[in-house]
C-alpha cells in the first residue's frame, strides 16, 4: 500500500540579523490529497508551531533561482554545502530562514515519487473515476 503523505524534519536557522541567528526545527509535510502544497511547521522556542503552506513548485523553483511573489520568497544562497533562504512576510513582521538545500531536495524527490510534478490533476481524476466506479458497484 502506498502512503499518501510525505513527512520530513529540517534543521534551519532563523536569521535575526547578519550577526545573529538561532537554530529551529521545521516539520515538512506533503499530502497527495493537496498535491500542489507543502506545509512547514516551524517550531519556535516557547511558542506553538507556526504553520505556513505554499506551493511545492515555489519551493522547487527557489532551489534553482529566486522565486516567489507576495508572502513567500525562496532563493539559493550557494555556499558549501549549498543553502537556501526562505523569506516569510506578514503584516506583523518578516522572518528569514536559512536551510541546507540537500534535505529540501530529498523531500521534494519523495513528493515527486508520490505525485509526479505535472501530474497533480491526473491523480485526482483517477480518484474521482474510482469513486464513481465503486458507487456504481455499491448500487448494484
Amino acid at each position: 500500500m502506498q502512503h499518501s503523505t510525505v513527512q520530513g524534519h529540517l534543521a534551519m536557522n532563523l536569521v535575526v540579523s547578519p550577526e545573529l541567528s538561532f537554530g529551529i526545527v521545521a516539520d515538512l509535510a506533503y499530502e497527495a490529497g493537496d498535491p500542489y502544497a507543502v506545509r512547514f511547521a516551524f517550531h519556535l522556542p516557547g511558542d506553538a508551531p507556526v504553520v505556513w503552506v505554499f506551493a511545492r513548485e515555489l519551493l522547487l523553483d527557489g532551489l534553482g533561482g529566486p522565486s516567489g511573489e507576495g508572502d513567500v520568497h525562496i532563493r539559493p544562497l550557494g555556499g558549501e554545502p549549498p543553502e537556501v533562504s526562505i523569506a516569510l512576510h506578514t503584516p506583523n513582521g518578516d522572518a528569514v530562514l536559512h536551510a541546507p538545500a540537500a534535505p529540501l531536495i530529498a523531500f521534494l524527490a519523495r513528493t515527486d515519487r508520490l505525485v509526479p510534478m505535472g501530474q497533480e490533476l491526473a491523480g485526482r481524476e483517477l480518484d474521482a473515476q474510482l469513486a464513481a466506479i465503486l458507487r456504481g458497484c455499491d448500487a448494484g
